[in-house]
């Protein structure tokens, strides 16, 4: 953030003219995404902020050649975590895309490592040319029916609600406990409200009185629409629609046609969750543009999803918008419809051209966050799982998507009742153990639509909670993963035949690397090639992402945490025995 104290005598005689501005971007087509045009001229920069348009003369002069001008972008929810990156490495991937502002959730590594977590993401967020605003996490954990390595009451979010760096209250997941009124976390939405601060949503398929409920409680946005109904719903209740295009769920293109002149003050951009890979390959805010372009939207009205609504949504003065007085982000693109982005522009100072940063970053301290992993004393015997009889409750996934469903199956066990892995069947062991304090608690369950053979793939981003979660067809390969990832700290891990074949170390928090995007982006690429290459996994599902979400207790239908099965439905522990 621009820590600089502006000197508004200067600023105005620069802007006047009687001043020279310190830097001048001439020859510009300048896009208001006030007034809906272009214009053509020259901005004026002076001391990180903008002085003016028109015709002004500069210290340093850039002519752009007719190029467009734009404000920075914004992502208007993002859980950072999730990109595997450290906040400066995170900076150096989405900063050369445009992105100049993130709206951040640090909930993952809340669930990890509590308020220390939270405050290591505010701390290493500070000096980047990324301006890194946070959301306090509501759920943590995210659920009663798991354990995470911290609990996060109102009383605790309470020392962080006034930082200058936090904006609100991010998503509320729990919406049973809202529905049913639950003081805890009505006293977390008060803490934002009498602050008149911002309350982020996370309400997928909740309607009609339920949503009502959700509104009237407070909250303002929702980012889990993925139909135009769910979408207009919230719209019809003032609620701000995040369209989200990440990595592993990607709306965009159903949710715009939702936006019209009507509708689109009240929409913006969002990414949530999305990955190195695709953040090089495709891009970040600027590519939520250019695929709202593809799908029909106007140029500028996209434009203006991704920066002044997420500012004026969020709150965030001089932000969004080329107008004097406001910070000088900006970002050069070639033009409107291809949107590729040649320039960036933080606080007037060029931070990145064609896709490439210029800037450096620095190496924090991640002791405080680091040595995550604590488990008990696992055997083979640990993930030997005992039936009843021959029925059971199995988690079945759907490739391409989050929900899961609820399958039951007939499967093989011995003569100890314990289930047995039948090749010809795709149903495969699922451990979730508790990591943080080492307790004990493992959970047991059945997967199928994996199609995983012949080892185990394990790693410590387990959503939310992010306990160390196992899948595997095998006792020895599936201990072999826990004891790796025990061992160098947390990450992404795959065994075969009792050896480990490969890891992506992850050490802080058990969920980012302080490498370079581009390094953590070909690791990640690699273990995935093995997963499907060495154990078959179904080419149609994303093997770490996949098993991350097989954990979380708020996506429907079924899923495990350390305690056991969960129905997410009826918001309770089942038994995966069927009678």
């Amino acid at each position: 953030m621009n820590g600089n104290r502006l000197d508004k005598k200067r600023l105005i005689e620069v802007a006047t003219g009687r001043k020279r501005a310190e830097l001048v971007l001439k020859n510009a087509r300048i896009v208001n995404v006030y007034t809906h045009e272009v214009v053509d001229g020259s901005l004026a920069v002076d001391q990180g902020y903008i002085a003016g348009i028109g015709a002004y003369d500069g210290r340093e002069e850039h002519d752009l050649g007719g190029r467009y001008l734009l404000p920075g972008l914004i992502d208007s929810h993002v859980h950072i975590e999730s990109s595997l990156l450290s906040p400066e490495q995170f900076a150096r991937l989405v900063v050369p895309h445009g992105t100049t502002s993130v709206v951040a959730d640090p909930h993952e590594i809340a669930n990890v490592a509590g308020l220390e977590g939270i405050r290591y993401m505010i701390e290493t967020s500070r000096e980047l040319p990324l301006d890194v605003y946070f959301m306090l996490p509501s759920c943590v954990p995210a659920a009663a029916f798991e354990n995470a390595g911290a609990v996060l009451d109102a009383a605790a979010l309470g020392e962080l609600i006034d930082h200058e760096a936090v904006l609100g209250l991010g998503e509320v997941m729990d919406y049973p406990a809202l529905a049913r009124g639950d003081e805890g976390l009505l006293a977390k939405i008060a803490l934002a409200a009498d602050r008149n601060k911002p309350i982020d949503g996370h309400a997928p398929m909740v309607e009609g009185r339920g949503l009502s409920a959700y509104r009237a409680a407070g909250v303002e946005t929702d980012h889990e629409c993925s139909t135009l109904d769910e979408m207009r719903d919230r719209l019809r209740l003032g609620m701000r629609v995040l369209i989200r295009e990440g990595s592993a769920a990607r709306n965009l293109s159903e949710l715009i046609r939702g936006v019209d002149a009507t509708t689109a003050h009240k929409c913006s951009f969002c990414t949530d969750d999305k990955q190195p890979a695709e953040i090089m390959n495709e891009g970040h805010i600027d590519y939520s543009v250019r695929l709202a372009i593809e799908n029909g939207l106007d140029a500028i009205t996209a434009v203006q999803l991704a920066t002044v609504n997420a500012a004026e949504g969020y709150g965030l003065t001089g932000k969004g918008a080329l107008t004097p007085g406001f910070h000088a982000d900006l970002i050069v693109v070639d033009d409107l419809r291809s949107f590729t982005v040649e320039e960036v522009y933080k606080n007037g100072r060029l931070v990145a051209r064609n896709h490439t940063p210029e800037f450096s970053v620095p190496v924090p301290d991640t002791g405080a966050v680091s040595g995550s992993v604590t488990i008990p004393k696992l055997t083979e015997e640990s993930f030997r799982l005992k039936l009843k009889g021959d029925m059971a409750t199995v988690i079945h996934v759907h490739p391409k998507s989050l929900i899961t469903e609820r399958a039951v199956r007939k499967v093989s066990t011995n003569a100890a009742g314990v289930f047995v892995h039948e090749d010809k069947l795709d149903i495969c062991r699922l451990a979730v153990i508790e990591r943080h304090r080492g307790n004990g608690n493992i959970g047991l369950g059945l997967v199928e639509g994996f199609e995983l053979h012949g080892g185990a793939i394990a790693t410590t981003i387990a959503h939310d909670s992010h306990n160390l979660i196992i899948l595997g067809d095998s006792d020895a390969d599936m201990l072999a993963a826990a004891l790796e990832l025990e061992r160098c700290g947390g990450g992404m891990t795959i065994s075969k035949g009792g050896k480990i074949l490969d890891t992506l170390e992850l050490p802080i928090a058990g969920l980012m690397s302080n490498r370079s995007g581009d390094e953590v982006s070909r690791r990640l690429a690699a273990i995935n090639r093995l997963a499907y290459e060495e154990l078959s996994v179904n080419p149609a599902v994303d093997p770490f992402m996949g098993l991350s979400f097989l954990a979380l207790p708020v996506i429907p239908e079924l899923r495990l945490t350390d305690q056991g099965l969960f129905d997410v439905n009826a918001f309770e522990l089942v038994d995966i025995n069927v009678q």
